[in-house]
């Protein structure tokens, strides 16, 4: 069979070898005659996944001293609360981008805990925009951020400079380009995009701007509690945690954050070169904003969907249908997806239009 061409939002695409690498650890982890998913997480053998996954993180990003960084549950949606209890001092305020669902729901879970200032937000154009112009205050306990918005494929390019610590949702392109992480107090990045399978969140959290709000915090939501275990304060969920040291080892091996992004780049440069060319399709978002790694984009007249539908399932492009709130179409281009597949979209963009422009 020809191969499956997998645009999928997330639980998403990975390199095939930590697939194959994975499945053996599920029979037999390091010839122990056991799985990785039935020995102590408190073993040797385990403790050294952990030890690893946590250095590569570390070396690939080039986290400098006085960062801890943890592999968590909960999902980047616990990180939105986690965030705000962490950093959120009592009676104090803190600052929010409105960019899309996630950035929303972060601020709906913030405003539980104290004054939250949105100071842009681009819902009035569905999101298809990143806000500008906006002025950070400076007393502020923190300023929160989504880097790149799935749902919409919009993806903030740089970041501003700010007079009070950052705090970055990066779940969907983390790991996708070049980040300078001394210019975040925190970021945090659910697994299930370009790192491993759901089940673990990876957080990036700067050890000194801990244990300053003043609040009694719940230890499964206290990140010094965590830092002090090392991720061990209850038992971590040991196969997605392999599974992201096994896909941050490829990732080293191609070269790092510098080639995949130089990767990244040709991919959605192909893709939104069509997009743009064809006559039968138009982007979504903001020229200047557009994520390279969801790209979205609609049919200029919804006649020809069920056509383009059925060539894009007998050319095996797997999840590309828009998220069920936006309808149209969503490539999602993460870190393992190669250019092959998304040329394998582009073709069947250009055989379209041949038909039908």
């Amino acid at each position: 069979m020809s191969k499956v061409h997998n645009f999928s939002a997330g639980p998403c695409i990975l390199p095939q070898e930590v697939f194959q690498e994975a499945s053996e650890a599920l029979l037999n982890f390091n010839n122990l005659d056991l799985s990785l998913i039935e020995i102590s997480h408190r073993s040797k053998d385990f403790v050294a996944v952990m030890d690893e996954a946590v250095s590569l993180v570390k070396e690939v990003l080039d986290v400098p001293e006085g960062y801890s960084v943890l592999f968590l549950q909960g999902g980047a949606s616990t990180g939105f609360l986690m965030s705000a209890y962490n950093l959120l001092k009592e009676g104090g305020s803190a600052a929010y981008l409105d960019t899309g669902a996630w950035a929303k729901k972060a601020i709906k879970e913030a405003k539980l805990l104290g004054d939250i200032n949105v100071l842009g937000s681009s819902s009035d154009k569905n999101y298809s925009y990143i806000p500008k112009g906006y002025t950070i205050p400076a007393d502020a306990d923190y300023f929160h951020l989504t880097s790149n918005n799935t749902i919409f494929g919009t993806q903030i390019k740089d970041f501003p400079q700010s007079p009070v610590p950052v705090i970055c949702d990066m779940s969907s392109d983390i790991f996708s380009r070049k980040i300078n992480v001394s210019d975040f107090a925190l970021i945090y990045a659910g697994a299930q995009k370009n790192l491993g399978p759901a089940g673990t969140t990876l957080y990036i959290v700067k050890d000194e701007i801990l244990g300053q709000t003043g609040r009694n915090i719940p230890s499964m939501l206290d990140f010094q509690i965590h830092a002090k275990k090392g991720s061990m304060f209850n038992t971590p969920p040991v196969f997605s945690i392999y599974v992201s040291m096994l896909t941050l080892r490829w990732l080293k091996k191609l070269g790092g954050i510098s080639v995949m992004e130089g990767m990244n780049n040709a991919k959605a440069e192909l893709l939104y070169n069509e997009i743009d060319s064809n006559p039968l399709f138009e982007g979504v978002a903001a020229t200047e904003d557009r994520s390279a790694m969801n790209a979205t984009f609609v049919l200029k007249d919804a006649a020809h969907k069920e056509a383009f539908d059925a060539m894009a399932k007998e050319a095996r492009l797997n999840g590309i249908n828009g998220h069920r709130d936006v309808g149209g179409y969503r490539a999602s281009m993460y870190n393992a997806l190669s250019l092959d597949s998304v040329d394998a979209l582009v073709q069947v963009m250009k055989e379209l239009a041949n038909k039908y422009a």
